[in-house]
C-alpha cells in the first residue's frame, strides 16, 4: 500500500508541472493567442475522451499495468515538448497528458482499493492524501529548480524522467507481487497451492 502511495504521490508532482505550465510553454512557442490558446481545450477534450475508453481500457486487464502504460505515455507527452519546441508538441504533449491523467487516477485507486480489500476506503484515503502531497510538491520542485537556473524545459524533462522512473519501479511491484503469488514457498519446499492440493482442509 505505501508503495502504491508514494508512485500515486510521484505522478501527482509530475502531472501538476505540465498541468500548470502547458500554457506557458505554448505561449513561449508560439506567440499568437489563436494559436497557443487551444492547448488547454486539447487537454481538456482528451481528458473527456479518456474518461469513455477506461472502462474499455480497464476490463480484463491488470490495474496496475494500465497506470503504468499510461503513465509511460505521460512522460513521453512531457519530454517531447521539453525537447522540441514546436506547437506540434505542445499539442502532442496537451494530448498525451490530457488523455492519460484520468486513466492513472482510476488505475491507481482500482489498484489500491483492490489490494486493500475491507480497508478500501482508508487505501482510498491515503492514495488521495498522497497525490495532493504530490501536487503540492511539484510546483515547488519547479521553484527551487528555477532558482538554481533550469528552465522549463528542463523542469518538464526532469518530472518526465521521474515520471518514467516510477513507472519501471511500478512494473517491478507488479512483477514481484505476481511473484509472489504464484510462487509462494511452504515449510516443506513446495508451492503452497500444491500443498493444498494434496492435503485439503
Amino acid at each position: 500500500m505505501l508503495g502504491l502511495a508514494l508512485h500515486y504521490g510521484i505522478f501527482g508532482v509530475g502531472y501538476i508541472i505540465p498541468a500548470t505550465f502547458l500554457p506557458a510553454m505554448a505561449k513561449e512557442t508560439i506567440p499568437d493567442p489563436a494559436v497557443f490558446g487551444w492547448a488547454w481545450p486539447l487537454f481538456g477534450l482528451a481528458a473527456a475522451v479518456s474518461c469513455l475508453l477506461v472502462p474499455r481500457l480497464s476490463r480484463g486487464r491488470d490495474d496496475r499495468r494500465i497506470w503504468r502504460g499510461a503513465q509511460a505515455l505521460m512522460a513521453v507527452g512531457m519530454l517531447t515538448v521539453a525537447i522540441w519546441h514546436h506547437i506540434a508538441a505542445v499539442i502532442l504533449a496537451a494530448l498525451l497528458v490530457g488523455g492519460t491523467f484520468m486513466v492513472i487516477t482510476q488505475a491507481g485507486m482500482l489498484a489500491a482499493r483492490r489490494d486493500a480489500g475491507a480497508s478500501a476506503s482508508r487505501a482510498a484515503a491515503i492514495m488521495t492524501a498522497a497525490f495532493a502531497a504530490g501536487q503540492i510538491l511539484g510546483p515547488l520542485l519547479a521553484s527551487w529548480a528555477a532558482d538554481w537556473g533550469a528552465g522549463l524545459p528542463q523542469v518538464l524533462a526532469g518530472s518526465a524522467a521521474l515520471l518514467a522512473l516510477s513507472a519501471w519501479r511500478l512494473g517491478k511491484i507488479t512483477t514481484d507481487r505476481e511473484g509472489a503469488g504464484h510462487n509462494a514457498i511452504g515449510p516443506q519446499g513446495c508451492s503452497t497451492r500444491k500443498q493444498k492440493e494434496e492435503f485439503p482442509a
